[in-house]
C-alpha cells in the first residue's frame, strides 16, 4: 500500500507541474494523446483477460490435474494472511475432492525470518492434507518465478492454479508462457482495501507480465531440478 501511495504521489506531483494547452488545437492534441496512452496502458490487462479468462474455474468444476499450485500472499505474525488462508483452503478442497494428487506451495523465503512456503505447508497439514503430498518452492519471489520454476525445476506440465480472482488471470497467462497447461481457481475475496489494492496493482503488473511472457527470462534463482513433486505423486 505504501508503494502504491508513493507512486500516486509522484504522478500527482508531475500533473501539478504540467501546464494545460491554451489553444483549441492544443487541447484536441492533448486529449488524443491521453486517449492513446490510456489504450496502450490497458492493452496488457486486456490481453491477460482475453487469453486467460476462459480457463478460470471454481473448486467444484476445476478439471483434474496432477498438482495444484498455490501462490504466496503474505504472512501475518508468521501465519498465512487471510487472503493466503483462503487460497490454501481451496487447495485443500481440491485435494480432498480428488481433483489434484499433490500441492506445490510457492512463495518467498528470501529472509530467515520470513518463510511463506513452510507456513503454507503447516496450514495445509493442519487442514488434513498429508505432508507427503505437499512440496515447497522457497524461491517463488514473484508470479513469473513461481511459474517458470514450477515447470523447469519441479517438472509441472499440467496444474490447477489457486489464487484470488484479481490475480489468477495473470498467473494463468504466465504459467502458460512457462510451459504449463493450466486452469485456475479464482478464490473469492472480500471487497476490502486489500482487494482494491490488488486490483489496482494488477493494472501495473500486467505490463511486466506481458514482457515476461514474451521474453521468458530466467527466474531470480533457478537452481538444480527437484524430485520432490515426482515423489509426492507416486
Amino acid at each position: 500500500m505504501r508503494v502504491l501511495r508513493a507512486r500516486l504521489g509522484r504522478v500527482a506531483g508531475v500533473l501539478r507541474r504540467v501546464r494545460p494547452p491554451r489553444t483549441r488545437r492544443g487541447q484536441r492534441r492533448a486529449f488524443q494523446a491521453v486517449v492513446a496512452l490510456s489504450v496502450l496502458a490497458l492493452l496488457p490487462a486486456t490481453w491477460l483477460n482475453a487469453t486467460a479468462g476462459p480457463r478460470v474455474r471454481t473448486v467444484a468444476d476445476a478439471p483434474a490435474a496432477p498438482v495444484a499450485v498455490v501462490f504466496g500472499a503474505g504472512l501475518w505474525n508468521g501465519e498465512p494472511s487471510p487472503y493466503l488462508a483462503h487460497r490454501l483452503d481451496a487447495a485443500a478442497r481440491l485435494y480432498e475432492g480428488g481433483t489434484v494428487r499433490a500441492i506445490l506451495v510457492t512463495g518467498d523465503n528470501s529472509r530467515h525470518d520470513y518463510d511463506e512456503p513452510d507456513a503454507m505447508r503447516a496450514y495445509l497439514v493442519r487442514h488434513g492434507v498429508p505432508a507427503r503430498r505437499i512440496v515447497s518452492d522457497y524461491a517463488g519471489f514473484d508470479t513469473w518465478d513461481s511459474c517458470t520454476r514450477a515447470h523447469r525445476i519441479f517438472g509441472v506440465d499440467r496444474a490447477v492454479l489457486v489464487s484470488q480472482g484479481f490475480h489468477i488471470r495473470r498467473a494463468l497467462a504466465l504459467c502458460e508462457a512457462a510451459g504449463i497447461d493450466a486452469y485456475g481457481v479464482g478464490v473469492a475475496a472480500n471487497h476490502d482495501v486489500t482487494w482494491a489494492y490488488g486490483g489496482v496493482r494488477e493494472i501495473f503488473a500486467a505490463g511486466k507480465a506481458t514482457a515476461e511472457a514474451l521474453l521468458r527470462p530466467d527466474p531470480h534463482f533457478l537452481g538444480p531440478k527437484e524430485t520432490g513433486l515426482a515423489q509426492a505423486l507416486r
